[in-house]
């Protein structure tokens, strides 16, 4: 009998058991079954006992590419990914000189020493040769942003709520108990919370979809959540919830993809009630429930790339990609609510396409730079997608003529691990993580760069459940998540860490721990104001 996982209970598997446990999970339809019967591009591997590292790159074919004169060198016992040798590397280059071309050369450039092994920055590497994840150090950083802000971070005290989220959140992916923070952190947000329900980024602020989330979250993971005016939080955003489906940010702000996944977050995890309440603006337009029309409105976001925008007729954006798959993942399990409302099949390709090459993190836009926190924001989409494929006969249509993939290579997990321990680590005595080794580390970027090693390490599992509770009518189809920490052997060989690298099983949709998921779904299970 599968059990979520809690800190008192926690199931291991190995990478080389995934596929056993998705088929006896009734998931027989996985991604890589339903993507099938096409030509695809392939790594090609060089002639037998070729070695690359040997070899100087003008004995190969194709234009040097940016980094290239750096030695392939192999520290301790890490071994230099194929996707990293010089030949793989110079099979796609383009002559074509641009700004974005030469700034993306530079950022190549600059992470080619970190993720290749060249430059350790002298940090501890685990067996494996990659450096350890620098868990105390880490956990250090994110307790300094809970006392007083230093100077440099006096601007963000206007944004508040996302400061106590990043670093409570942070800490607890890191294992570290939270619950200390529990009575400071509901006394600092009660005078956030503004009478007519939500909560701003600060003192006499107006409430924010945005700061609403971020406080919830924050007050979730430290079960707080009694703070909260949720009556006056339900008022609140029936006055954001519009006519066409969507939500707006605040009161006559910006509509956006934000704001329908802040909203449906707050109202599941507080267990609202689903009926808009009678004030409500979108009630003139025939609307009843915060649910009305918002998958409709979700479907409209997507563009001519296959990506989500943050509005419709806007720049695909991965964060905004990410909000639509868990905005639709509360709606209703994945594998009804991501098809119906989303052409799978592209977002799929934008998706994999913004795995970058050959730092191995993630892009946000197109031809945009690698950035640690879309660690996060797109490898987080993967797990909702791998439920939404599992058992939708119309996604396996769509698949059926693509190609025959397996998951792990439609992106590579290990190589967002290798970037986000070489890279992102800050070096020296103080932790934190960083956007990429030419910035400097931040909440932010730690929080979002743990989450993204947690989707990269774990198994997430949908297993199908109810959708909606009979008696409360709370949406509850983002409860019926199981996750499955890796277990020492074959799976951490394969990804290049230690035990002591493994974080935490994040939410995939509420992006918290299960523990505090399920301790909140507990507190307001039988809903009402």
């Amino acid at each position: 009998m599968r059990s979520r996982i809690s800190h008192r209970r926690r199931r291991n598997i190995s990478f080389p058991q995934r596929r056993s446990m998705a088929a006896q999970n009734n998931q027989e339809h996985t991604l890589g079954n339903l993507l099938r019967e096409k030509a695809r591009i392939v790594e090609i591997d060089g002639e037998e006992g070729f070695d690359y590292a040997e070899h100087d790159t003008n004995e190969l074919n194709g234009v040097p590419f940016p980094g290239s004169h750096l030695k392939q060198t192999v520290t301790g016992v890490s071994i230099v990914p194929h996707y990293l040798q010089t030949a793989t590397r110079n099979l796609v280059h383009d002559d074509l000189q641009t700004v974005t071309s030469e700034t993306q050369a530079k950022t190549t450039a600059e992470c080619l020493p970190y993720v290749t092994g060249k430059d350790t920055q002298g940090l501890a590497l685990n067996s494996h040769g990659l450096p350890h994840l620098r868990r105390k150090a880490h956990a250090e950083y994110l307790r300094g942003f809970l006392g007083e802000l230093p100077a440099g971070y006096a601007a963000m005290d206007a944004s508040r709520p996302w400061l106590f989220y990043w670093c409570i959140a942070g800490l607890s992916f890191l294992g570290e108990d939270v619950s200390e923070y529990r009575e400071r952190l509901m006394e600092t947000v009660r005078p956030l919370q503004n009478a007519s329900g939500g909560f701003g980024g600060g003192h006499g602020q107006f409430s924010h979809c945005a700061c609403s989330y971020a406080t919830i979250l924050a007050l979730t993971a430290v079960e707080g959540l009694e703070v909260v005016d949720r009556k006056a939080m339900w008022h609140w955003l029936g006055q954001v919830k519009q006519a066409d489906g969507g939500f707006r940010m605040a009161v006559g702000a910006e509509e956006d993809i934000r704001g329908a996944y802040c909203a449906m977050t707050i109202i599941t995890l507080l267990n609202l009630p689903l009926e808009l309440p009678p004030e409500a603006h979108a009630r003139g337009a025939g609307l009843q429930t915060f649910t009305d029309r918002l998958g409709e409105w979700v479907g409209r976001c997507q563009t001519f790339e296959g990506g989500i925008a943050g509005a419709p007729t806007n720049e695909a954006h991965g964060a905004y990609a990410f909000c639509a798959l868990a905005c639709l993942s509360i709606l209703d399990t994945p594998h009804v609510s991501i098809p119906r409302y989303l052409d799978t099949q592209a977002l799929v390709r934008w998706l994999a396409s913004m795995q970058t090459v050959a730092e191995g993190g993630f892009a946000g836009r197109t031809n945009k730079l690698v950035d640690a926190c879309y660690s996060h924001w797109v490898g987080g989409c993967w797990s909702l997608l791998q439920a939404a494929f599992s058992q939708s006969s119309a996604t396996r249509d769509d698949f059926a003529a693509v190609t025959e993939l397996e998951p792990s290579e439609l992106w590579n997990p290990a190589a967002l691990i290798r970037y986000l321990l070489t890279c992102c680590q800050q070096p020296g005595k103080k932790g934190g993580m960083r956007d990429k080794p030419s910035a400097r580390p931040d909440a932010y970027h730690t929080c979002y760069s743990l989450s993204g090693l947690s989707a990269a390490q774990n198994l997430y599992i949908y297993e199908n459940g109810i959708t909606v509770d009979a008696e409360s009518g709370r949406l509850t189809a983002a409860f019926n998540w199981l996750a499955q920490r890796l277990s020492p052997g074959k799976a951490m060989q394969e990804l290049g860490i230690d035990e002591h690298d493994v974080v935490e099983c994040v939410h995939p949709v509420f992006v918290v721990t299960f523990d505090a998921v399920m301790r909140a779904k507990e507190q307001f299970a039988k809903g009402g104001l």
